[in-house]
């Protein structure tokens, strides 16, 4: 598998020096135009557990990687950081699926990538022979970061810094983050959004005067976030997982269609699954559910991106994006690897915040359904699921879920359909607690206790101490002074290493 970047550049790389990049020179983002010449061995997916699974697919994307080493890095990544044979649940409420993918240390599905990242960035970089040490670069709408620092945290000769917009993540998810102690990790709130500090993310990649610096202390960037193409391939797996699993239980019939409703903000999970469909799981619509900041409902109803719109913060703060950097990648795809209109489509954006496809292109979307849901939506789909089926859901899901139903009573669609849970309720206990029990003026940290003996369903184990850590991490930042800060972070390790010396 070769990969190349989504705009102008014309450099082929494999998998392990794209892992290493993140993102590439020119500003693109890694893609193939081979993800729809995979073929996959039906047959051991149909049979196999969630790490053989995971191997069959990732063989085929990190293809410059040995047997032993590929196999190596799934068994270090799901034998530590979950609990049970296999890291994901589906469970059937009612008459809908819930695909669990919160079950890690972290208690969202960013952990299902960033925990095998990890191991194919130190794999990467022994392939690569690079004996510069990593920054790894994060901006985080409130999961990636933590899932990021704590696959990250210890690393040998890697370090990580992460951004998240200061206020706009709930409180649990800031502690889970401010709470890591380890010296190779720093974190730092920002005073903007989350579109702030991704474009800021950005450009620091393609800052030449900073990467410079970096070089001259022995250092280079590279990312946790979905624009790295290491994080998008693990997250195909459990689409297919699923699948294999729906069929092994009965629900439904090999080669039978399927739905997935997805919550979606950076557009990264939601891109997994497409690519899913194009190495042949067969998925028929792919329902790309957005909150009120649904610049992608758009998009999938007009073929016009427009991130000219005020931003709003609400319940489910891991989906309010206005720039959905990963959309790049589905629009390479679609146009058949046309570099150079990728490229006019993403200056568009830049330049004028807005791009619109051709006619042609537009009608490449049909197997994705968009639909949003707004504050109301999203409680009363909380409020719903836990009074009719005792099951208690975070708000990003009950988006997921709500729309999933305006979808079906829109288009009488009966085929079946998994609404994928990509955290947990408990990482948004105030919203969570309130929407079913009512206002109180008791801590975040209070409320999950009050939350479990209310409900009965339990707290995730990565979260059942999270009062009784410490903040470690206590900077806040204009957007402007990010990699100022970056460079007082790697300065302070460089001392550190110097005197251990």
């Amino acid at each position: 598998m070769i990969y190349e970047s989504t705009r102008q550049s014309n450099h082929k790389i494999q998998a392990s020096e794209a892992i290493v990049k993140g993102i590439a020179e020119d500003g693109g983002l890694y893609c193939s135009l081979d993800y729809n010449k995979v073929k996959l061995n039906w047959e051991i997916i149909k049979t196999g557990n969630y790490k053989d699974i995971a191997y069959e697919v990732m063989k085929h994307y990190i293809s410059d990687f040995t047997e032993k080493e590929l196999k190596e890095c799934i068994s270090n990544a799901y034998d530590q950081n979950f609990l049970g044979d296999s890291p994901v649940e589906i469970k059937k409420v009612g008459e809908k699926f819930f695909l669990e993918l919160y079950h890690g240390q972290t208690a969202a599905f960013k952990d299902m990538a960033l925990s095998i990242l990890p191991q194919f960035m130190v794999t990467s970089l022994k392939k690569q022979n690079i004996k510069e040490k990593p920054v790894i670069l994060t901006a985080t709408s409130g999961d990636t970061g933590s899932a990021a620092l704590y696959g990250f945290k210890n690393v040998k000769d890697v370090e990580i810094a992460v951004f998240y917009p200061d206020g706009g993540v709930s409180e649990i998810q800031k502690q889970q983050m401010v709470g890591v102690k380890e010296s190779n990790t720093y974190v730092c709130g920002i005073n903007g959004n989350f579109d702030d500090a991704q474009t800021k993310v950005k450009q620091l990649f393609e800052d030449e005067k900073f990467k410079s610096w970096l070089k001259l202390n022995n250092r280079f960037l590279s990312s946790a976030n979905s624009i790295n193409i290491g994080r998008l391939i693990p997250q195909m797996v459990y689409y297919i997982y699923t699948y294999a699993q729906l069929v092994q239980r009965k629900h439904i019939k090999w080669g039978d269609e399927i739905n997935f409703s997805v919550p979606t903000g950076n557009f990264g999970n939601i891109l997994a699954a497409y690519y899913a469909k194009l190495a042949g799981l067969p998925i028929k619509k792919l329902i790309c559910a957005s909150n009120d900041n649904n610049v992608l409902y758009d998009f999938f109803k007009t073929g016009k991106y427009n991130r000219n719109r005020s931003f709003i913060k609400t319940l489910s703060p891991s989906m309010d994006i206005l720039i959905s950097s990963n959309l790049e990648r589905l629009l390479y795809s679609i146009s058949d690897g046309n570099r150079d209109l990728v490229a006019g489509y993403m200056r568009d954006l830049k330049e004028k915040g807005a791009y619109e496809l051709d006619e042609n292109l537009f009608k490449k979307l049909d197997c994705f359904y968009a639909g949003y849901g707004d504050e109301e939506l999203t409680k009363s789909e909380i409020y719903k699921v836990f009074e009719t089926e005792k099951y208690l859901i975070d708000p990003h899901t009950a988006v997921a879920s709500g729309v999933y139903e305006n979808y079906k009573k829109e288009t009488k669609d009966e085929t079946p359909t998994i609404i994928v849970s990509t955290a947990s309720p408990y990482k948004f206990t105030r919203g969570v607690y309130e929407t079913i029990c009512g206002e109180s003026e008791l801590s975040d940290f209070e409320l999950i206790t009050i939350l479990e003996e209310h409900t009965g369903n339990k707290i995730p184990y990565g979260l059942k101490n999270i009062s009784q850590s410490n903040p470690h991490h206590q900077d806040i930042c204009e957007i402007k002074d990010m990699s100022e800060n970056i460079k007082k972070f790697v300065e302070k390790n460089m001392k550190k290493s110097d005197q251990n010396v």
